[in-house]
């Protein structure tokens, strides 16, 4: 892997995946519900120290996580005696994964502290007591020579933390509850967390937050592996955000692929090209109706969160296809009955693949690691596979925020400087790329010039923005909004650090081939 692994979480989540690849590629029919059944007992044996109160309690969450790789929702369990091969059975025989696509594993999860602000033991218990006098809820009494705060009177201001000069003041955070942009996770009656399906956006930061590992995504790679050895043709559809995930070129793992069985590997930039060029011809046509702005469409998370949260921004959403969606189209017009597979960074994405007929099958990078794993393919080791059908620089750099709003810029704006040439010299618009994608939309004046605004990372607050644009006033006319911060390369699924993927995605972006 590119970066050194500092989350022991990630690595026991990646150890089922790997082993439930294994399992998979190494045996036949009853053999790998057996072998699976197995895993919760390789993985914590008789005898080894226990992550929590005792190896059963470890083995039961091993358990869970076995259905969870294997495409499964603790949730939907009836009976907990089912054994693991019976879910092996079952996976086999799946037509298509289904939604909800996150899963929370009750007996995982440690029923953290309920979220609030808290005086600790380095409160001095000053004369100044200039807590009492920030609070306006009357919520911080003095109590034995220093403050405290009143949970059934506090509102959460924050406003004590702010002004307490010895930092005796901190606020205790539930993991889970502080990652989720729309408070769709939550502590249920009994303590233990609990999922909203109609709030959750399916970003999965709730997942990557949890240092218990309680959130579960349901993997598709027993469907993926089974696509490669049922299918005579399989197209990886690669992220723009591979770059830098692995110790290796996009060359070497496009040629790593090939080796696990893909017959064809597409790059999303690509795709990424074609969404720039028709969001910039919708951008177009929207402007000259009068629109004060629009928003992009590619980020699954962010649609989802308007559709459920802040209806007042549909409006202003772009009805342009994702660059997974136009990769996936080249990849059925080359060959018709190939089953695709997005390989990126987004846990979202498996969402946006079961409304899309064309996009069949999503693992993330993380995903692919654990398969490369079992598989026993190091990327670094692979040879340099030659890289054909180069997108440009802007669909590479899709991956990081304020990538898509440059692409589309740079289209628009190139198409804006073509029709005033065309105009001062009087021969009216050009019949170009933009034309021919929403015919007509250059008949008029030419393009307003984009002004772009970047959401970076979607919040309650940043929520509240979008609305505040769709209701008021907008400080721009084209509104790219990531979920994660830092773009796609912040994404749950992701291996590599997000600062450095950012360098090496800005680094190759800016080279030919």
């Amino acid at each position: 892997m590119a970066i050194r692994e500092t989350n022991r979480m990630n690595a026991i989540r990646r150890d089922v995946l790997r082993h439930v690849a294994q399992a998979f590629l190494e045996e036949r029919g009853e053999a790998f519900g057996k072998r699976i059944e197995r895993i919760p007992y390789v993985i914590r044996p008789k005898n080894s120290p226990p992550y929590r109160c005792c190896i059963y309690r470890d083995r039961a969450i091993v358990r869970f996580r076995c259905m969870a790789a294997l495409g499964f929702r603790y949730e939907t369990e009836e009976d907990d005696a089912t054994p693991l091969s019976e879910y092996a059975a079952l996976a086999l025989t799946r037509e298509r994964p289904s939604s909800p696509i996150l899963t929370v594993c009750e007996i995982a999860c440690q029923g953290c502290v309920p979220a609030r602000y808290f005086v600790t033991d380095a409160c001095q218990g000053c004369i100044a007591r200039p807590c009492m006098g920030a609070c306006r809820f009357d919520a911080i009494p003095h109590v034995n020579g220093r403050s405290y705060i009143d949970p059934s009177k506090c509102r959460s201001c924050g406003k004590c933390h702010d002004v307490c000069p010895y930092q005796a003041i901190v606020h205790l955070t539930v993991p889970c509850e502080n990652a989720c942009p729309v408070r769709a996770i939550h502590k249920g009656e009994d303590g233990r967390a609990e999922i909203d399906e109609e709030k959750c956006i399916s970003c999965g930061r709730c997942m990557r937050a949890c240092p218990f590992g309680t959130v579960i995504e349901r993997s598709e790679i027993i469907d993926v592996l089974r696509a490669i050895r049922e299918r005579s043709h399989v197209s990886a559809l690669l992220a723009p955000s591979i770059v830098g995930q692995f110790a290796a070129s996009l060359g070497q793992i496009i040629t790593a692929l090939q080796k696990l069985g893909f017959a064809e590997v597409l790059e999303v930039a690509r795709g990424a090209d074609i969404t720039s060029q028709r969001e910039a011809a919708e951008f177009a046509e929207r402007m000259a109706h009068g629109a004060k702005f629009m928003t992009t469409s590619c980020c699954p998370s962010y649609v989802l969160a308007a559709r459920r949260h802040v209806p007042e921004i549909l409006p202003f959403i772009s009805e342009t296809k994702t660059p997974m969606h136009y990769t996936a189209e080249l990849a059925r017009q080359a060959v018709p009955e190939t089953t695709t597979v997005f390989i990126g960074p987004c846990v979202a994405k498996r969402q946006e693949a079961l409304e899309d007929p064309l996009v069949d099958l999503v693992i993330t990078f993380e995903e692919l690691g654990a398969i490369f794993e079992a598989a026993g393919i190091t990327p670094a080791d692979c040879e340099e596979a030659k890289l054909e059908n180069i997108p440009s620089d802007a669909g590479r750099g899709y991956a990081i925020t304020g990538g898509v709003a440059s692409a589309v810029q740079q289209v628009a704006d190139t198409q804006r400087a073509l029709a005033m040439d065309h105009q001062e010299a009087g021969e009216g618009h050009p019949h170009t790329a933009t034309s021919e994608v929403l015919p007509g939309i250059l008949s008029g004046p030419a393009p307003i010039a984009v002004r772009p605004v970047s959401v970076n990372g979607l919040s309650l607050s940043g929520l509240r923005t979008l609305k505040r644009y769709a209701t008021g006033d907008c400080p721009g006319n084209l509104v790219e909004v990531m979920t994660c911060e830092g773009g796609c390369v912040g994404g749950a699924g992701v291996l590599g650090d997000k600062d450095k993927v950012t360098k090496a995605i800005t680094a190759f972006s800016n080279r030919k081939g």
